[in-house]
Parts: structure tokens; sequence; C-alpha cells
């Protein structure tokens, strides 16, 4: 088996997409879903498989119109992939194609929602609410929410959303222009602009749907506001009364947030969850570099999102491979949640002959490649490696000094103050 791991980021679009237009008014197909019909039908669609998909239309077709069956199915293959970012709530919540991909997962949610709480917030506005899910992490912490939106069809499955879950007490679902909403009485503001639009991801910040620009003059109209962007938002964009954090879950980064009002925090931080490890800096120093070491540690893409990994390395008693490579390298193996560990067997210049040999004769058959400043994909490598065995590897290509090489070794594990615990988080 081969595995493959790449870093890379996508390239911008020429210019950026027009905003999409709102969807027409709830079509009655959906409003059919919220019967008690409707939920008899989903209950029965609930284990829908693809291959069972065609003999569960042709059987609830029989007694149902067909308007009626198309959209259950359709809501019961959004529940399904909606299942990874909102686990078991999944199933009795409603979604849209846009609402499952663009909603941010629960645990991220619940995390932003407990630090409005833990600020003394009581009532937030939930800008470009969605389908409700950060809406619903702020009611589940005892905040009041108006959630706003533009799109009808989007309001009325928030709307489902919030009386589903128990939270329609606390969820006043609107649907405005987010650029027009009255913030009077309103102690905390979250803004999740359009990132997407006819031509797929928007990159820059103005071109979000509202721009980042008119998000961040609403922010500072009220005590305390987070605005969530996409990870890759340039640092430069970073008003300078803001504190950026970087979110990743289970090491994927998910978010950025810019937070507003809480003061006295570092300019700059990354967010590890479910752990809810946080490192902190000013985003701007640079960590010393040197030749490599017995392991070798990955921070987390937060980290190395929030330019912290001088911060990374300071907490390893480590350096960098190479001063434009986020790879640190240190003698001593510890515990740390901000990196994975990985101990080194083998420094190579770049040479895929020696790389191919020594893989051979070890058995090496599974391989997992990651590369930072080379030019050489993965896939491109391991097709030519070919590799064959019982035996696994981890190949590094990166630079040291500057000079193009490949590392070798395997993911390890530390022992922390409490036990046992994983390099990585």
């Amino acid at each position: 088996m081969t595995r493959v791991a790449a870093h890379s980021r996508p390239s911008p679009p020429s210019q950026p997409p027009p905003p999409a237009e709102p969807s027409a008014e709830p079509s009655a197909a959906f409003r059919a879903l919220l019967t008690a019909t409707g939920e008899d039908l989903l209950a029965h669609l609930r284990d829908l498989t693809p291959a069972g998909e065609l003999a569960a239309a042709t059987r609830l077709r029989r007694d149902h119109p067909a308007a009626l069956v198309s959209a259950a199915i359709g809501q019961a293959r959004l529940r399904q992939r909606a299942a990874a970012k909102f686990g078991a709530d999944a199933e009795r919540m409603f979604f849209t194609p846009d609402g499952v991909e663009q909603a941010t997962r629960t645990p991220v949610a619940a995390w932003r929602a407990a630090r409005f709480a833990a600020l003394g917030v009581r009532r937030a506005a939930d800008l470009g609410c969605g389908v409700g899910g950060d809406a619903i992490a702020l009611a589940r912490a005892g905040i009041s929410v108006l959630a706003v939106d533009r799109d009808p069809l989007t309001c009325a499955v928030a709307e489902a959303n919030a009386a589903a879950l128990g939270l329609a007490d606390l969820i006043e679902v609107r649907q405005a222009d987010v650029t027009e909403v009255d913030l009077a009485g309103i102690d905390a503001l979250f803004a999740d602009p359009a990132r997407r639009g006819g031509r797929g991801r928007v990159f820059d910040p103005e071109a979000y749907s509202p721009p980042l620009s008119w998000a961040i003059g609403a922010a500072r109209r009220v005590p305390y506001a987070a605005l969530k962007t996409a990870p890759g938002i340039p640092h430069e964009a970073v008003p300078s009364d803001a504190v950026a954090e970087w979110v990743s879950h289970r090491g994927e980064v998910k978010e950025a947030v810019l937070w507003f009002g809480r003061g006295g925090a570092a300019p700059r931080t990354a967010t590890l969850l479910p752990g809810g490890d946080v490192l902190t800096g000013d985003g701007g120093r640079q960590a010393p570099d040197g030749p490599p070491c017995r392991y070798l540690y990955e921070p987390d893409g937060a980290v190395i999102r929030a330019h912290l990994v001088a911060e990374a390395a300071e907490r390893l008693g480590g350096h960098l491979l190479d001063p434009t490579i986020a790879y640190v390298t240190a003698d001593a193996l510890r515990a740390d949640p901000f990196t994975s560990a990985y101990e080194i067997t083998d420094v190579l210049p770049f040479n895929e002959k020696r790389l191919r040999a020594l893989l051979r004769e070890r058995g090496v058959g599974t391989v997992t490649v990651k590369k930072r400043g080379s030019a050489l994909t993965p896939e491109e490598l391991l097709r030519r490696l070919k590799p064959r065995g019982e035996g696994s590897a981890t190949v590094f290509l990166t630079r040291v000094a500057g000079a193009a090489a490949m590392l070798v070794g395997h993911p390890v594990r530390a022992e922390g103050p409490e036990g046992p615990g994983s390099g990585s988080p």
C-alpha cells in the first residue's frame, strides 16, 4: 500500500467571481419535509446507500408524490455528508448543498461559542448564518442569537434546525441583507462572509460577500466580535486591533478567526482541537537553523499559518533544518501537542537511486511522502520508487541548509509528564 501526504496551496483565480444569487422562496417540497409525512420518509431513508437509492425511490413513489420523494432522498444524502461535521445531530437537521460545504464543524463552533460565553456575552448576531451551525453552538452555550441570511431557503433550513434541536426559543432567524442589520442590543457579533462564488473559492478578502472591510467595520461597533476567514488570509490583512486565531481540528486547518474586543492577548494564536491547546506569539520571530538531529518535528498547520514555528521550536529546544522550511529538528524526544514527532534514520542528499535502493534493502512497501521546499510531487516520486515489502517509512522531501535533501524516518510517540502522549494533536 502506498500513501501520499502533500502540502500544496491552490492558485487564486485571475478575478473574483460574482456573489451567488439568492435562491427562490423555500420550495413546497422542502416545507413538506417538515411534516409528519416528510419526517417518516426521512426516517425510512436513514440508511440509504447509493446501490439502494433507485429501489428506494421506486418503492416510495408508489405512495408519495415524486417531488417529495426526490427532496427526501436529496436530504438523506446531505445528512450523510453532514455527519462528518455535525455528528449525530445531522440525523435530525436539514441542509442545502452549500450549507453542508460551508458549515463550521461542531467542535470548532462549540469552541468559539464557549469563548463568547466566557466573555459574558448574552446576545449575539450571527451574520451569514447559513444552515445555522454556529447559531446552534452559540445557543447551546446559553447565548441568545439573531441569525441572519439573505437567502430564503437557507433561512427556512436554519429555522427548521433550531426547532429540530430544541433551540427555537434562543435562535431568531431573520431573512435580510447582513449589511443592513441593526446591531442595537447586540453585545457580540459573529460573521462568516461567503468565500465561494460561481467560479469556486474566493481568495481576495475584499471579494468576500460581504467584503472583509465591511465585516471589520461592523465588528468595531459591538463590544466583542469574531470574523471567520479562510486559513490563507494574508497576515498583512489582519487589522492591528484584532487577534488572529488559526484553528485546526484533528490536524487539519479549518479557519482563521479575527477576534475584536478581547484585548490583552498575543496578536497571533494557533488553536488545536479537540484538545484545546493554544500557542501564542507575535508571529514575527525567526527560529535558528542548523543540521539535522535525531528527531524531526512537523508543526501543525495552524502553527505554520500563524507564523509561530519559532515558538514551537523553542518549546522543543530545537532549530530549523532550513531557515525557510517549517521543519524543526532536535536531539530530544518530547511530547508536544503542536507538532508531530518522527525519528530520523537517514539523511540523504536528493538522489532517487539511493533512496530506492535503501527502501528495497529494508523491505519498505508503505511509504508516506511529505514535502516542503521540493518541486517534486509525492505522487511522482512514488511512481518512480515503486516500493515493495512489508515495512513502512516516512520520506521527507525538503531542504537542509539550502540544499535539496531526503530524510527517512518513522512516527514516534513521546512520554509526557502525565504518561505516553502522541507527538501529533
